[in-house]
């Protein structure tokens, strides 16, 4: 019996049979790598721990580091100023002219009394003088003798108290020239000539400031005070030989006005819940003026290991959590939580979650996912941030 099938040509069969090995291979000759997930470049910088200072910001307002407000010590009409509003004036430097005439009649007044209560008490004495000879000799009593001797000493008292009223109207006719108690600049006069004053009235001539040196009361959160002791106690910060230094900020501005800290309040504000520091500012320019508000920068000490970590390394949740991509040995990105306590310049420092020696990632964040592997480049984020 014949049997059927297929014959094929050889030439056809062979040219079937390397068609079908050559797509073999190519489907199995990927090139290296293909199947692997490629590396994402990144740009990386290694932390180092460093002694920096560490400062705090706080608003502040400007005091004066003296005032005194210019009264009448004596009653009468103002005949004249004699200084310039607004300008600086000098401790003893005349301010009010008040009307001399009363007091200058009331002091030829005394003087002529004293001279009186002299003559009689010279008088006094000479009798007293004849009576103690006579004594001797029996021309006078005892009892005359005791009276004079009493006489004399009553008009010498008179002598010494009309001298007292003599002083008191030299000094109400001093007090006519209304001077100024301290140096400083003196701003608008609330009086003008012609009008009565009286001697301790409420309301004063004008006021006088003294500000070639200031006050700069500051107020800080009660929590920040208590950290930063804790800080101290604990050797994270180390506070500074002496007392604190404090710049002046107007504006944001550093400006060339520095001072040292004197003292922090010993209770806490109720209602706001801050303490306030109060510092002494040089302002020999009179550029700060009372009144003004500004912030001062105020050094808390030194960090000896601080680690600072570039502000575009650090993401903020909505809920202000940071966190950062972190590269391990096996250049593979993991993210980190950390704790930032501060901005300094570019950086945050931070105080937790990271240590020295560690590599973060500042730039390329955005192709980052956990676990993806990485070719990290060294970034100088110093020149970075000046091209920036």
């Amino acid at each position: 019996m014949k049997k059927y099938g297929v014959n094929y040509p050889r030439p056809a069969l062979a040219l079937s049979l390397l068609t079908a090995t050559v797509l073999l291979v190519a489907c199995d000759g990927q090139q290296p790598g293909e199947s692997q997930t490629q590396a994402v470049d990144v740009g990386v910088t290694r932390l180092s721990a460093a002694s920096m200072p560490v400062t705090t910001t706080l608003p502040g307002r400007i005091v004066a580091y003296r005032t005194a407000e210019v009264r009448p010590q004596v009653s009468g009409i103002v005949l004249k100023r004699f200084f310039t509003q607004g300008s600086d004036v000098s401790a003893g430097d005349v301010l009010y002219q008040i009307d001399p005439a009363p007091y200058e009649a009331a002091l030829k007044q005394a003087q002529g009394s004293l001279a009186q209560a002299r003559a009689q008490a010279r008088i006094s004495h000479i009798t007293l003088s004849r009576y103690q000879k006579l004594l001797g000799a029996r021309y006078v009593s005892r009892q005359e003798y005791d009276q004079a001797s009493a006489t004399a000493q009553q008009d010498d008292a008179s002598v010494v108290a009309v001298q007292a009223a003599v002083k008191s109207a030299q000094i109400n006719l001093e007090r006519t020239k209304v001077t100024a108690p301290v140096s400083g600049r003196i701003g608008r006069s609330l009086f003008t000539e012609g009008t009565l004053v009286q001697d301790g009235q409420s309301d004063a001539l004008a006021t006088i400031s003294q500000i070639d040196r200031v006050y700069l009361d500051m107020t800080q959160p009660s929590n920040a005070f208590l950290a930063l002791r804790q800080a101290n106690a604990s050797g994270q910060v180390v506070p500074g030989q002496g007392k604190a230094k404090v710049d002046v900020l107007v504006d944001g501005h550093p400006q060339s006005l520095h001072g040292q800290l004197d003292f922090s309040d010993v209770t806490v504000d109720e209602t706001t819940g801050a303490i306030t520091l109060r510092a002494t500012i040089l302002n020999p320019q009179h550029s700060l003026l009372p009144g003004m508000f500004v912030k001062g920068r105020v050094d808390e000490g030194i960090r000896p290991d601080a680690l600072l970590v570039p502000q575009e390394a650090v993401t903020h949740t909505p809920r202000g959590d940071a966190s950062v991509w972190v590269v391990d040995n096996q250049n593979k990105a993991e993210t980190r939580q950390v704790d930032v306590e501060q901005a300094l310049g570019d950086n945050w420092l931070v105080s937790s979650g990271l240590k020295a020696g560690e590599t973060v990632v500042v730039s390329g964040v955005q192709k980052l996912r956990p676990g993806v592997l990485v070719k990290p480049q060294p970034v100088d984020t110093a020149s970075q941030a000046n091209q920036e």
